[in-house]
């Protein structure tokens, strides 16, 4: 396999993985359980730094992302 082939299905399940973590703590956070919530939106951030990391995302993308995500948090914990 050439390079560009592996790093392509790598990036590709690890995109996957990232959008997974990311759909699990956005339904935390639409949850009841608020520490669920916050452990959930934790792992977010460390995997979205880590996406940056890696260039797999921008990390101005990362940083929109972690933003809104924490807004989201705040709004349910308010309420």
């Amino acid at each position: 396999m050439r390079k560009a082939e592996v790093r392509r299905e790598r990036n590709r399940s690890d995109r996957s993985a990232l959008r997974t973590v990311l759909k699990r703590c956005r339904a935390a956070a639409a949850g009841t359980d608020a520490t669920a919530a916050e452990s959930a939106f934790r792992l977010a951030v460390k995997k979205l730094d880590q996406a940056a990391a890696n260039h797999l995302i921008h990390k101005n993308t990362a940083a929109r992302t972690k933003s809104r995500l924490s807004r989201l948090l705040i709004k349910k914990t308010a309420s």
